[in-house]
């Protein structure tokens, strides 16, 4: 299944986590850490148990977000995934791999069955992202730039220079690891065009998908994450013409094409969901 939008939806609202699997998103999180105040998490838990009950099976993947190892993941765990067994599990402020292997033991002796996706947001989370990625519990690296700003003193900018190593960084653990790199959020729900400029540099920098935290963020990530026709039409022309090479480095529409292109290629397929076999 595709992710290229992840929508997070405030673990205690039953009204917005039975609604969210509806939007477009790709993906939707049950949040029981940042989007729910202290005192509200024991209710929270509850809530989202009985709405993970309600709505799957469904057609987009739900997840919960449960808190950090050590600071409530366990109680998450006990309460809010024992009625049914979502299809994933967000572990946010992972510091290194042991934080992945701890919750994965929790939820083995839960006896819940999935994969996780890992919010990368603190320096120690950047710094050991190759070895949380490499978790064979990890299905995904989930970039965090404001909690990573708030950790490491930045000022949030426009541009975004002091996260760009970061968030570099992330997709090439991800991809050093075979996970899929998620981009970060857009804070400004109403701001379309810099949400769709953030998702378009996303693109670009190699991530597959964007967290969203409104679900009309999640059609423009949608969009941007779906390659445009004529692009995935090339990218069908240029692996039929490698076909016909057999093999080797090749001249296409005037260009020397090897294995770094068709690679490219093979990934607009992927994106695109196209199957070649």
């Amino acid at each position: 299944m595709a992710r290229r939008s992840i929508l997070f939806s405030p673990g205690d609202d039953p009204s917005k986590l039975r609604s969210a699997p509806t939007t477009d998103a790709d993906v939707v999180v049950f949040d029981l850490e940042d989007a729910v105040v202290p005192d509200a998490k024991p209710s929270a838990r509850r809530t989202v148990r009985d709405a993970l009950a309600d709505v799957t099976p469904t057609d987009c993947e739900v997840c919960v977000r449960v808190n950090p190892v050590g600071c409530g993941a366990a109680e998450d765990v006990a309460v809010a995934l024992s009625a049914a067994v979502p299809d994933s599990v967000v572990l946010p402020k992972a510091g290194g791999a042991p934080d992945v292997a701890r919750l994965a033991t929790l939820l083995d002796d839960a006896g819940v069955d999935c994969p996780l996706l890992v919010l990368v947001e603190s320096a120690a989370g950047v710094l050991h992202a190759e070895a949380i990625a490499a978790h064979e519990a990890t299905d995904a690296l989930l970039f965090g730039a404001e909690d990573l700003a708030g950790d490491i003193g930045a000022t949030r900018t426009a541009g975004g220079d002091e996260v760009a190593h970061a968030r570099q960084h992330v997709v090439l653990a991800a991809r050093a690891a075979g996970v899929a790199p998620i981009d970060t959020h857009y804070p400004d729900y109403t701001d379309d065009p810099g949400l769709r400029a953030e998702a378009e540099r996303a693109v670009e920098l190699g991530y597959d998908g964007k967290l969203a935290v409104h679900p009309a963020q999640a059609t423009i990530i949608n969009e941007v994450f779906t390659p445009a026709p004529e692009r995935l039409a090339r990218a069908e022309r240029l692996l039929a013409a490698s076909d016909d090479a057999d093999g080797g480095v090749f001249v296409h529409d005037g260009e020397m094409i090897d294995a770094p292109q068709l690679r490219q290629a093979e990934r607009v397929l992927e994106r695109a969901g196209v199957d070649r076999a």
